[in-house]
């Protein structure tokens, strides 16, 4: 990796501030907003959307992770979407996003909606609909998605390194970050119930159990059995090895995520993190114990509450013709 971890963790120490937000923008957002413009958006993005994960249901993790990335650097702007040109280095090139996929499914989806509603729907919407529609159909919750973003026109790759939060991060900088965003301690432990499904290359967690501080040592907060079943599959230098996040049901969207971190098998650092707080501890047990019986309906909220992170509405931004070009 072009940057090691402690050097990636002082960036983040530094560099990470309360980004100025104009909120009031979220007052823009509202339920049926394409109703006269464009009214058959949702049935045109889910039906769409179908027809890539009924193919490959793995792409439903880095489709709900692509919400994630793009609101936390500049807002829901559809920005993570933007290509790199000869002058700037986009969001997408950074190495938190150099795992992201799907990008051909908000294309596509684009393009069908362009033949219907030309130059009505933001690129913006389409990821917030596009995570909600691919979670929903392998087993996840389903929640309304205010609409009415518009695009943004800047993606700065050391944006994306700096304000991503990273694997590593401990909770106190979780806390921290997600604050920053207008997001708190419940939305922080609901939304990273997102890694009940997905993988994660072996680089991001190697550390946990090879050489955590720098002495050849593991992780003491992660339960050795399960650390031994990782160094089967990791070595200390992998690069390109995937290991799923929820072990057994990483395809399907489930409560099972909080047992694991429960039982100290969170694969990430910031995984762990969530038992080092009263508050999102007290949650994890929750819904371990309760089989998640409330984590759906949380999932849905924490998500519309992060979909209104920074948006451009009204006259502010554009409506990209293309989502990976600005206009």
């Amino acid at each position: 990796m072009a940057f090691s971890r402690h050097i990636v963790v002082l960036i983040l120490q530094l560099m990470l501030v309360p980004l100025a937000f104009n909120l009031c923008n979220a007052q823009g957002l509202k339920y049926g907003f394409y109703r006269k413009t464009c009214p058959r958006v949702e049935s045109i993005v889910r039906e769409t959307t179908a027809q890539y994960i009924s193919k490959a249901p793995t792409l439903a993790a880095p489709l709900l992770r692509m919400q994630f990335h793009d609101c936390f650097v500049r807002g829901c702007d559809g920005s993570v979407m933007l290509n790199s040109t000869k002058t700037n280095q986009a969001e997408r090139d950074a190495i938190p996003n150099q795992s992201l996929r799907g990008f051909q499914v908000i294309n596509g989806v684009k393009s069908a909606l362009e033949n219907k509603c030309p130059g009505v729907v933001s690129c913006a919407d389409i990821i917030a609909l596009v995570a909600r529609d691919a979670v929903s159909m392998i087993k996840g919750p389903y929640w309304k998605v205010p609409l009415g973003r518009r695009d943004g026109s800047v993606s700065n790759m050391l944006e994306a390194l700096n304000l991503l939060p990273a694997p590593f991060a401990n909770i106190s900088s979780l806390k921290a970050q997600f604050v920053s965003l207008g997001l708190n301690a419940k939305d922080l432990v609901v939304l990273s119930g997102g890694h009940t499904i997905g993988t994660s290359h072996c680089f991001a967690f190697t550390n946990r159990m090879y050489n955590f501080t720098g002495n050849g040592d593991a992780d003491p907060t992660m339960d050795p059995n399960y650390i031994a079943r990782l160094k089967l599959k990791c070595s200390p230098t992998d690069v390109t090895t995937l290991v799923e996040m929820d072990p057994g049901s990483f395809k399907t969207f489930d409560e099972k995520y909080y047992t694991i971190v429960a039982n100290r098998r969170g694969l990430f650092q910031s995984d762990s993190a969530l038992l080092d707080d009263i508050e999102t501890k007290a949650y994890v047990k929750r819904q371990a114990l309760t089989h998640g019986k409330t984590f759906f309906k949380d999932f849905g909220k924490s998500m519309v509450k992060m979909g209104k992170i920074g948006v451009l509405t009204g006259q502010a931004g554009e409506i990209r013709k293309h989502c990976d070009f600005v206009n």
